[in-house]
C-alpha cells in the first residue's frame, strides 16, 4: 500500500515538468518550423545556398557529425514528445477515474480535457519535427552529396 502511494505521489509531481517539457517542445517546434521554412524561402532564392560549413579544412566525416548535429534535436522532439505527451495523460488519468468512481463526472471531465490537451500539442510537436527531419535531412544530404563529388570523393 505505502509503494503504490509512493508512486502515486511520485507520478503526481512529474506532471508538471512533463507539462512545462510538453509547452517547451511546442514552442520549439514552432519555431524550428518557422527557421525550416525561412530556409526553403531562401534555398528557393538561391539554388547554392548551404547549411553546411564551407570550410575545406573539415573532412567528409566532420561533416556528416555536423548534419548529425543539425538534425539531432527535430529527431529527438518527434520520439520524445509522444512519450510526454502520453505520460501527460496517464499521469491525471487516475485520479479522474476515481472522480467518476464516486459520483463527481464535472471534476473528470476538466481532468480528462487537460490531459488530452498535453497529448495534443505533444502529438502536434512531434509531427511537426518529423517533417522537419524529413525535410532538412533531404536537403543537407543532397549538401554532402555535392561537396563529396566537389572533391572527387565518389558518390
Amino acid at each position: 500500500m505505502w509503494l503504490e502511494q509512493g508512486f502515486a505521489q511520485l507520478a503526481q509531481a512529474l506532471l508538471w515538468p512533463v507539462l512545462v517539457l510538453v509547452a517547451l517542445g511546442f514552442a520549439y517546434a514552432v519555431w524550428v518550423a518557422g527557421a525550416t521554412l525561412m530556409e526553403a524561402m531562401q534555398r528557393a532564392r538561391s539554388p547554392q545556398y548551404r547549411a553546411l560549413p564551407q570550410d575545406h579544412a573539415l573532412s567528409l566525416d566532420e561533416l556528416e557529425l555536423a548534419v548529425v548535429r543539425q538534425l539531432e534535436p527535430v529527431r529527438l522532439l518527434g520520439r520524445l514528445s509522444p512519450m510526454l505527451g502520453l505520460i501527460a495523460t496517464m499521469i491525471p488519468l487516475g485520479p479522474a477515474l476515481q472522480s467518476v468512481a464516486v459520483g463527481q463526472g464535472q471534476q473528470a471531465l476538466s481532468v480528462f480535457s487537460g490531459a488530452f490537451a498535453g497529448v495534443v500539442l505533444a502529438l502536434a510537436s512531434a509531427s511537426i519535427g518529423l517533417a522537419v527531419h524529413s525535410v532538412r535531412r533531404r536537403w543537407l544530404l543532397a549538401e554532402l552529396l555535392v561537396l563529396r563529388r566537389e572533391r572527387g570523393e565518389g558518390a
